[in-house]
């Protein structure tokens, strides 16, 4: 899976992973972290997520990261912001109504791009990504972000034979395994989805259920 797959996946529109609305189990939750106003969230793997304009909308300073332009450059028309836009070693910056997303690869961002990261919400990037994968970006992008960082992340859960990521299966077991060493990691909520994702049941998966987990950096 490399990048002309994602570039592929925008430019025909392929993208059944955006919401149309900001993600319930992180409205439930986020309210947990109880960070203070004006704290700057990172959102790996952003796509033109609704839930950057939410975390805006609460006082917070955004960082999202994501390969496709496309994306990007959809998220601030469909918002009505015009961006800055300044190329950096990480990537091609937009900034407006105090986001900022940099159009680039994640793996690039480094701890100087991260240094002022409060927190962190994944939602559709660790279940976007095959298993040697995972264990890169766990074990060198979110070691890159700074100690007392606290964030959400939610997963998948289900068969994995039975259907062909993305998204796939990540279950409790590969969370703590994966984010342990330098995580704390609280499973907060899971639930059954499997009535709700007809695109699953068509695949014939048997079952699916979403979590959520809270993460604190050691």
């Amino acid at each position: 899976m490399d990048a002309g797959f994602w570039h592929s996946r925008w430019q025909e529109n392929r993208i059944g992973f955006h919401q149309d609305r900001p993600t319930p189990l992180m409205l439930k939750h986020w309210p947990s972290l109880q960070l203070a106003p004006g704290s700057r969230v990172f959102v790996p793997l952003c796509g033109k997520s609704l839930d950057l304009a939410w975390f805006a909308s609460q006082g917070h300073e955004v960082l999202g990261v994501e390969l496709s332009a496309r994306a990007v450059e959809q998220f601030f028309a469909e918002h009505a912001l015009t961006p800055d836009v300044e190329d950096t070693r990480y990537g091609r910056h937009y900034r407006a109504g105090g986001i900022e997303i940099v159009c680039g690869d994640a793996f690039a961002l480094d701890e100087d791009a991260l240094r002022g990261c409060d927190a962190v919400f994944d939602r559709a990037a660790l279940i976007a990504l095959p298993d040697a994968m995972r264990e890169r970006y766990v074990h060198e992008l979110y070691a890159r972000l700074p100690a007392h960082c606290r964030g959400l992340l939610i997963t998948l859960e289900y068969p994995q034979h039975e259907k062909a990521g993305p998204p796939f299966s990540v279950d409790e077991a590969e969370v703590r395994e994966r984010f342990g060493r330098d995580w704390r990691v609280e499973l907060l909520e899971r639930r059954d989805i499997l009535e709700s994702q007809q695109s699953f049941v068509d695949e014939g998966v048997t079952a699916l259920s979403t979590a959520v987990y809270r993460l604190d950096r050691r």
